[in-house]
C-alpha cells in the first residue's frame, strides 16, 4: 500500500542486460492505483526498457512485475486483458482505415460489435478524428497516429495505461486532446503511467514521479515530495548528477575568425 492506496504497479529487483551493458539495473518501481505517474530520466536511462518489460514486451533478466496484484509474466493473459499499451515507435497496421484499425482491435479483445462499433464512434469522436476516420492510417500525421493509438489502447477500458513517449512530434492541439482524455480517464480511478523526459509536461500532469538515472530508480513519490520546494526540472538535474563544464572548451564557437 502506498499512502493508502493499493498499488497498480510494483515491480521488485527488475533487471536487465543487452550484453555488457545494463540497461536496468534492479528497479523497484512503485506506482499507486489511479495515479497519473511520470516516469522520468534523461535519455538512456532505461524507461523505454522498464516499460517494455512490465507490459510484457521483453522478458526480463531477473525481477518480480505485478500489475494490480498478477503477474506479468506468472499470468500474462490476465494482465494483458487488464492493459492498454501505446509503445514508443508506434507501429499500426497502416493499411487499416482509423475506423476499421479500432473495429478489428475490439474483435482481437472479443468485444461485442455494437459495443465495439459504439466505442468506437465515441473516441473517434472524442479525438477529433472523425473526418479522418475513413483515411488509411498510413497518411495519417504524427499526431493523428498518436491519437488513433491512444484510442486503439483505451478501447477495451484497461484498467492501467502505459504511454512512452506520447507527446514527442505531437502538435499543441493534438497534445491538448491527448492530455484531456488522459485527465478524465485517471479522474474515473484508472492509472496512467507514462515516460518523457520533459519536466514542465510532467508537473503539468503528474502527482506521482519516478525518476530514474542509469539504470537506477533514484527517487520516487508524490511530486511535492520529489521538488521539495524546486521546481521539478531542478529537483531533476539535482537527483540525476548533472556535470556542469559547459563553460569550457568551445572557445572558437562563435569566433568570426577563419
Amino acid at each position: 500500500m502506498v499512502e493508502g492506496k493499493p498499488e497498480a504497479v510494483r515491480t521488485q529487483g527488475l533487471f536487465k542486460r543487452f550484453g555488457q551493458q545494463i540497461a536496468v539495473a534492479g528497479v523497484d518501481l512503485i506506482v499507486p492505483r489511479g495515479s497519473f505517474a511520470g516516469l522520468v530520466g534523461p535519455n538512456g536511462a532505461g524507461k523505454t526498457t522498464t516499460l517494455s518489460m512490465v507490459t510484457g514486451l521483453l522478458r526480463p533478466d531477473a525481477g518480480v512485475i505485478e500489475i494490480n496484484g498478477h503477474g506479468v509474466w506468472s499470468d500474462p493473459v490476465k494482465v494483458k486483458s487488464r492493459i492498454g499499451v501505446l509503445p514508443e515507435g508506434l507501429r499500426l497496421f497502416e493499411r487499416l482505415s482509423g475506423r476499421e484499425l479500432l473495429l478489428y482491435n475490439g474483435q482481437l479483445r472479443g468485444i461485442p460489435r455494437d459495443e465495439v462499433e459504439r466505442r468506437a464512434d465515441e473516441l473517434l469522436r472524442v479525438m477529433d478524428l472523425v473526418e479522418a476516420q475513413d483515411k488509411l492510417v498510413v497518411d495519417y500525421s504524427t499526431g493523428m497516429r498518436k491519437k488513433i493509438g491512444l484510442a486503439a489502447a483505451l478501447l477495451h477500458n484497461p484498467d492501467v495505461l502505459f504511454l512512452d513517449e506520447p507527446f514527442e512530434g505531437v502538435d499543441p492541439v493534438s497534445a491538448n486532446t491527448l492530455v484531456e482524455v488522459l485527465q478524465r480517464y485517471t479522474a474515473s480511478g484508472s492509472t496512467v503511467v507514462f515516460s518523457s523526459h520533459v519536466m514542465d509536461l510532467v508537473e503539468r500532469l503528474c502527482d506521482w514521479v519516478s525518476v530514474m538515472s542509469r539504470g537506477n530508480i533514484v527517487a520516487q513519490g508524490p511530486i511535492d515530495s520529489i521538488r521539495r520546494g524546486r521546481t521539478l526540472n531542478e529537483a531533476f538535474l539535482d537527483l540525476v548528477g548533472v556535470r556542469g563544464g559547459g563553460e569550457e572548451g568551445l572557445s572558437w564557437l562563435g569566433s568570426s575568425s577563419v
